[in-house]
């Protein structure tokens, strides 16, 4: 049974996000999450699930670039257990490995012609579509 997928590239004050849609053929942007807090972020990404009726949230990992665990993963280990116990019931949540996705989200918005500063608006999202497309070509959890 297939049905949308929200990738989460989480972040402490901007969380990026993406959705599928229900064939989990295209992967969209929505709007960052700013926030100060934790549970403001789990609480807005929750949100976007039962909205959107999505079956199958993938947050980023952020690996360091020799693929072990830094501070920052830490952090996002904290922030799933807290949105598993806010999701609804039969929703699945699953990480993948976001290394070097915004480096592919900025080499995708260069060629827009944005600058720098405008760029990091949309940087977050474009991060949660690249680690949302990886997620659904690599097959996804059903």
């Amino acid at each position: 049974m297939k049905g949308r997928v929200l990738a989460v590239d989480y972040g402490g004050r901007r969380t990026g996000l993406a959705v599928s849609d229900p064939l989990r053929i295209v992967a969209s942007p929505l709007p960052p999450i700013d926030s100060r807090s934790l549970e403001e972020t789990v609480a807005a990404v929750a949100a976007v699930v039962r909205e959107r009726e999505v079956r199958v949230v993938v947050v980023g990992m952020p690996y360091l670039p020799s693929g072990l665990e830094g501070e920052q993963c830490a952090r996002v280990r904290l922030f799933l257990s807290s949105l598993r116990e806010a999701l609804p019931e039969g929703v699945a949540v699953e990480s993948l490995d976001e290394r070097f996705t915004t480096r592919e989200a900025e080499r995708l918005l260069r060629p827009t012609g944005r600058r720098r500063r405008e760029l990091k608006e949309h940087i977050d999202s474009t991060a949660a579509v690249v680690l949302l497309r990886d997620y659904l070509g690599s097959g996804g959890v059903d």
